[in-house]
C-alpha cells in the first residue's frame, strides 16, 4: 500500500530552479512548504544508474538521508524512436559543455543525428518523468510521466526549458516551449507524474 505523505515540508531534490518552481506551483494546493537542495546546500549526487527511476532514486534517498526530510526527485528526459530511445537518461548530458549546459547544441544534436538516419516524419518522440518520493527510513514510492508527441525543425517558441522549442505534444501544433507555462503542466510528463503522486500520497 501506498505510503501517504504527512509533516509541513517536502524536500525537492534539484538544484534546476525551473523544476522547483513547477514542483512548487504544483504542490501549492496542497500547504506543504517546498524546499529546493540547493536551499538545504545539499551536494548533487553522481547519477550511475542507466533508467530514469534508478537515478532517481539516489537522488531522492541521498537528500533524504542529509537532511532527515521525505525528500522528492525527478529524473526526466527525451527519448526519440528513430535515435533507439537516444538520448534518454544522457537528455542533459547532450547539453554539457563543460562550463554549463546549451540545450540549443544539444537539440542540433538531435536534429543532425535525424537528418544522418533520413529519420521518417513525424519524427516521434516522449518526453519522460520519473518522479520517486524517499522516506529517511529508506522506504521510497515511484510516479512516471509519459508525455508523447513528435519533433519539429525548425525550433519555435522562447518559453519553457530544455528541448521544449523542438517537441510538440500529441494532440496539438505547437511546441511546449510556446505554450504557456502553466497549461504545459497539465499535459507534461512532469505534470503528469506529479498528477499520480499527489493522488497516491495526498489523495
Amino acid at each position: 500500500m501506498t505510503r501517504k505523505f504527512s509533516g509541513d515540508i517536502l524536500l525537492v531534490a534539484t538544484h534546476n530552479k525551473g523544476k522547483l518552481e513547477e514542483m512548487v506551483h504544483l504542490l501549492e494546493p496542497f500547504g506543504v512548504k517546498v524546499v529546493g537542495a540547493g536551499e538545504m546546500d545539499l551536494p548533487e549526487p553522481e547519477e550511475t544508474e542507466d533508467t530514469f527511476v534508478g537515478n532517481a532514486r539516489i537522488k531522492a534517498h541521498a537528500a533524504a538521508k542529509a537532511t532527515g526530510l521525505p525528500a522528492l526527485s525527478d529524473d526526466s528526459g527525451i527519448t526519440i524512436d528513430a535515435l533507439d530511445g537516444a538520448p534518454g537518461v544522457y537528455t542533459a548530458d547532450w547539453a554539457e559543455t563543460g562550463n554549463g549546459r546549451d540545450f540549443m547544441m544539444a537539440m542540433t544534436r538531435a536534429h543532425n543525428e535525424l537528418e544522418a538516419k533520413n529519420a521518417d516524419h513525424p519524427r516521434l518522440a516522449q518526453f519522460r518523468s520519473t518522479l520517486v518520493l524517499a522516506w529517511p527510513d529508506g522506504h521510497d514510492e515511484a510516479f512516471e510521466g509519459i508525455a508523447p508527441g513528435h519533433l519539429t525543425w525548425p525550433i519555435r517558441g522562447k518559453d519553457g526549458f530544455g528541448y521544449d522549442p523542438m517537441f510538440v505534444p500529441e494532440g496539438y501544433d505547437i511546441t511546449f516551449a510556446e505554450m504557456d507555462r502553466w497549461e504545459k503542466n497539465k499535459i507534461s510528463h512532469r505534470g503528469l507524474a506529479v498528477q499520480k503522486f499527489v493522488a497516491a500520497c495526498f489523495g
